[in-house]
């Protein structure tokens, strides 16, 4: 009964909720001219929409320039073949635009309006408006000095022992080549689980250590080579790879935290490595002609400055963060705002383009209509009531209240809180924190949540003013 009274006197203090039109800019910005980039790009350009493809560097294919080699018997064509086919179709595409050497600077707006002003090395600065944005930002490999990495040539990263294997076998390269004979390699070793690594799993390590071991092997099948892992995770089908490395006769042996491998010197400046067996609790020591370390992804440089920029959030190692991992994964908390490829977290090439291509979507949901609806149970200020104290500016987690000097507030002072309708997320953050009680929440109005109130305990409720 306590709760029946109370649901009608919410009811009969409920009034209708409106929405607003607003127009819609049936364009886009996407960050990033990686692989994720210029598929999304690509998406919403065969789909009729002007498309603004910004990258800081002076080339687009980010990562991918320095990927050579497809995964046995999964890729159907070569890093080197899906770039040169991107990059023609983005530049010969005459609904995008590509802004080499160029930054986002500020951004500002909602969904479907958004204004942003890119800024270009030489600090030219351009302004445009778009429907929505796509973050993809990418990568990058990470370059610590773990294992002594930097202070031997023939310590190498993944990455760069592609780029030998890709000079070796006479590849056109992006990268300089390395100048280390293939034909003198006696024995490799990889170690896993580098640096950051060791926090958490950057899905791709494994999955590339294994490629390359295979390459190796394929090269020069004489080769030794062993893998020092923690644990393997080539995740799906690419189990295949594990059981062909054992199959072509690469060597695994398992370390902990407790016992990982020693790189040093040699006073004869050979390197060497220590590490102890598990299973036999047995210490090996092994004389490598080449150390590769199994470098992570980490975030590139500017994506915090980025996510604040863009008002998203990222998460404790510099991701960018989605609303909801399984109903929202490709868009963030504000509306408008997409995500895709390696900017999310590691992630394999086919499942950065797949993702790509669900963002691009996605945000074709807002660009297909000219005009969206905005508001319904948003905050609403009364300026007669604002005293301009700036709380609401400060708590609000999507900083959209402002001050209008146009407006005058409490003893006729210029200058009230305003909150766009458009934007509003209706979390009810400024509600609770205003102290003058000058914001409401529409369909949760002070006065509806005090006749629920008053109704449980059957006291007469009065409906005191607003106004003070």
């Amino acid at each position: 009964m306590d709760l029946v009274r109370m649901a009608t006197a919410r009811v009969v203090s409920l009034e209708p909720l409106y929405k607003e039109t607003v127009p819609v800019r049936q364009s886009a910005l996407v960050i990033g001219g990686g692989p994720a980039g210029m598929m999304a790009a690509r998406t919403l350009a065969e789909q009729g929409f002007p498309v603004h493809l910004v990258e800081r560097q002076d080339t687009l294919g980010g990562s991918l320039r320095n990927t050579y080699f497809a995964i046995p018997d999964f890729d159907t064509t070569t890093p080197q073949q899906l770039l040169g086919d991107l990059t023609a179709q983005i530049t010969e595409n005459p609904r995008i635009t590509c802004h080499l050497q160029t930054e986002i600077s500020r951004t500002s707006g909602f969904a479907g309006n958004f204004t942003s002003t890119l800024r270009k090395n030489n600090g030219e600065k351009t302004e445009i408006e778009h429907g929505v944005t796509i973050v993809a930002t990418g990568g990058q490999e990470y370059r610590g000095a773990e294992y002594g990495y930097g202070s031997h040539p023939r310590i190498l990263t993944q990455s760069e022992l592609e780029t030998l294997l890709a000079a070796n076998a006479k590849l056109p390269t992006l990268a300089d080549p390395l100048e280390i004979d293939l034909e003198s390699i006696k024995q490799t070793i990889m170690i896993q689980c580098v640096g950051p690594a060791e926090q958490y799993c950057a899905r791709t390590c494994c999955t590339t250590a294994l490629k390359n071991a295979l390459l190796l092997k394929e090269r020069k099948p004489e080769i030794q080579v062993i893998v020092l892992y923690k644990d393997i995770r080539t995740y799906g089908f690419y189990e295949r790879l594990y059981k062909a490395a054992r199959e072509k006769g690469v060597i695994f042996l398992r370390y902990d935290d407790a016992h990982r491998p020693q790189v040093q010197l040699t006073e004869e400046e050979i390197l060497q490595i220590k590490v102890t067996e598990l299973t036999f609790q047995k210490q090996f020591t092994f004389e490598p002609d080449l150390v590769v370390l199994s470098m992570p992804l980490v975030p590139s440089d500017g994506n915090r400055t980025l996510a604040t920029t863009l008002k998203v959030p990222v998460d404790q190692d510099g991701w960018f963060l989605e609303a909801h991992v399984k109903l929202r994964p490709v868009e963030f908390a504000s509306d408008g705002i997409f995500l895709a490829g390696v900017a999310h977290y590691p992630k394999m090439l086919d499942e950065a383009i797949v993702q790509a291509q669900a963002a691009a979507s996605r945000a074709v949901t807002i660009l297909a209509s000219p005009e969206r609806k905005a508001g319904g149970a948003i905050a609403q200020v009364d300026p007669e009531l604002c005293v301009g104290c700036l709380t609401c500016v400060r708590v609000c987690p999507f900083e959209i209240p402002r001050i209008n000097t146009q407006v005058q507030g409490v003893g006729g002072l210029w200058g009230a809180a305003y909150i766009e309708p458009s934007v509003c997320q209706g979390c009810g953050t400024c509600v609770a924190a205003c102290p003058a009680e000058a914001i409401e929440l529409l369909h949760y109005r002070h006065a509806q949540v005090e006749s629920q109130v008053f109704s449980v305990f059957e006291v007469e409720w009065i409906d005191r003013t607003r106004k003070r």
